[in-house]
């Protein structure tokens, strides 16, 4: 369990005593620049791939550790996964080379949960602040119930949007190319050597990492874009995603940690961006949180308290940027406008 001691709780100690980052890299660094940062996000997947099998292999044959234990074990495990493991998939599911692709389809097979990347680049980033994409959290939907919410909806919306493109092809979705089977497959293939290595308890133990990453995941997922909409133009269409759309944090520590997610302002104005090149806006381009990622996922798992530092900063985000429309109904879906 020390794992999220030190994921959670010595990176916002950090944060608070190193304060914040502002400087920006050239976003014109070539890739030949970047060879070692690119390379940490390559090495990860066989790395997490030993860690995480074997742990398996050995705890289930450790006759002193309890079952608790083994929980414990497995959720910090999952900790890695979800807090290194999918950020770093996430960081290689934008770029176009097929090596980097392919390490990202691992290490999402890892966590069951594949489809996060038909998901986040065929809906995510093209919805993004409307009804239509599922991770966008809704004002003052708290966690618990987005939780649940998009665990159906991310991969409904995933298989949709696939079959949609195979269908512009004139192909049904049982083609061979869906990446779906692909998904499947690996997917199937980890459980197995799961099984393999630690029988029923090794299955077990797999499923629990893996939750925990999607857990984790999903946590960043509800705080990255809060309460923040794109104005509907009409005719079903929207404005263009700008930094505006999504919540910027350019605290230096956790950012270290997350290869900076934190800015993901820029992130969704650029998507293809590497992450030593994102850039950091400042209030008058993208709204800002008041803390790291570590931080504002505990407050997450807490509705009352998120609501209470999150909901003030919504409104004058509104106000900041769409003065012009009171309507809310695209924060919550209904017909009364948001009360203040």
């Amino acid at each position: 369990m020390i794992v999220p001691v030190v994921t959670w709780y010595l990176f916002s100690a950090l944060d608070a005593a190193i304060g914040l980052c502002t400087g920006n890299a050239d976003p014109e660094t070539p890739d030949e620049a970047l060879t070692l940062y690119r390379a940490v996000t390559l090495i990860w997947a066989p790395l997490q791939f030993v860690t995480i099998f074997g742990m398996i292999y050995y705890v289930t044959r450790a006759e002193h550790l309890s079952t608790l234990e083994l929980f414990g074990i497995f959720f910090g495990v999952g900790v890695i996964s979800g807090t290194i493991g999918i950020n770093y998939s996430h960081e290689l599911m934008h770029q176009r080379d097929r090596l980097e692709r392919r390490m990202a389809d691992w290490l999402l097979a890892m966590v069951l949960y594949s489809h996060f990347r038909s998901e986040h680049l065929l809906v995510h980033h093209r919805y993004v602040g409307t009804p239509r994409d599922p991770v966008t959290a809704r004002y003052n939907e708290g966690f618990h119930k987005y939780f649940k919410r998009v665990l159906v909806a991310c991969w409904k919306s995933a298989f949709k949007a696939e079959a949609r493109m195979l269908a512009r092809k004139g192909k049904p979705w049982t083609d061979r190319s869906n990446p779906f089977f692909t998904y499947w497959a690996l997917q199937g293939a980890m459980l197995l050597l799961a099984f393999a290595l630690g029988g029923w308890i090794g299955l077990w133990l797999f499923t629990v990492q893996a939750f925990t990453a999607i857990w984790q995941l999903e946590l960043v997922n509800y705080v990255e874009h809060y309460g923040l909409t794109r104005k509907h133009l009409g005719n079903g269409k929207y404005e263009h995603v700008q930094p505006r759309h999504s919540w910027n944090a350019a605290h230096k520590a956790s950012n270290w940690l997350l290869i900076n997610l934190q800015r993901h302002s820029d992130h969704h104005f650029k998507p293809n961006r590497r992450f030593p090149l994102l850039q950091n806006y400042t209030e008058a381009d993208a709204p800002q949180l008041p803390h790291g990622y570590p931080i504002m996922t505990i407050a997450a798992m807490m509705p009352p308290v998120w609501r209470r530092i999150m909901n003030p900063r919504v409104r004058r985000w509104r106000e900041m940027y769409y003065p012009e429309i009171t309507d809310w109904r695209p924060y919550n879906r209904a017909a009364n406008p948001m009360p203040r």
